[in-house]
């Protein structure tokens, strides 16, 4: 996979739409589509940057209420991995939390801070159960999740609900955040 295209759609009718749209306009996969909270409708679609660019392009077009759009090239497999999984790298030294308005925003911005830093991508949660923003946490020495967490945060501007750097994370905090213990 080259690219990732992501429509969050305000309406779960609308999104149903917009993922047969995207796959119709251009030689994409639609990698996942489904219902996220406050009654949106997230769509994943993968191919090469022109196909992907061509798929979110026709979204945008169709007159739909969208709450984001994105089109990523060359996708960080940080990001993809934590996508599928929802876990990645053993966390270390600092812990950085970034908080995002929607659940498509922190997709990208995710992607932003690994390819700014070496910080790893732990876990990428999206739209379900937190009223449809989103979040990610990131782990490594401070200063890599420092440049991260800025990274991010120059991405997301207005799309920022908070972003924290935690030096030394205690292991228990480092399990509520990715389910995994530091010891």
């Amino acid at each position: 996979m080259d690219s990732l295209g992501i429509i969050e759609s305000r309406s779960i009718a609308a999104g149903a739409v917009l993922a047969d749209i995207m796959v119709k306009s251009a030689d994409v996969s639609l990698v996942k589509a489904g219902t996220i909270c406050s009654g949106r409708y997230m769509i994943h679609v993968a191919g090469d940057r022109a196909a992907v660019a061509t798929s979110v392009s026709a979204a945008r077009k169709a007159g739909y209420a969208l709450a984001g759009s994105y089109t990523i090239s060359n996708i960080s497999q940080q990001v993809v991995e934590a996508l599928k999984r929802g876990l990645s790298a053993a966390p270390c030294g600092a812990l950085g939390v970034v908080e995002c308005r929607t659940a498509s925003s922190g997709i990208a911005a995710a992607d932003k801070a690994v390819k700014r830093s070496t910080a790893d991508l732990l876990r990428i949660v999206t739209g379900q159960g937190i009223n449809g923003k989103s979040y990610f946490v990131l782990s490594g020495d401070v200063a890599s999740v420092e440049e991260a967490v800025d990274a991010a945060k120059e991405n997301l501007g207005k799309e920022l609900v908070e972003a924290v750097v935690i030096a030394s994370p205690d292991s228990t905090v480092i399990s509520a955040f990715t389910g995994r213990s530091s010891r």
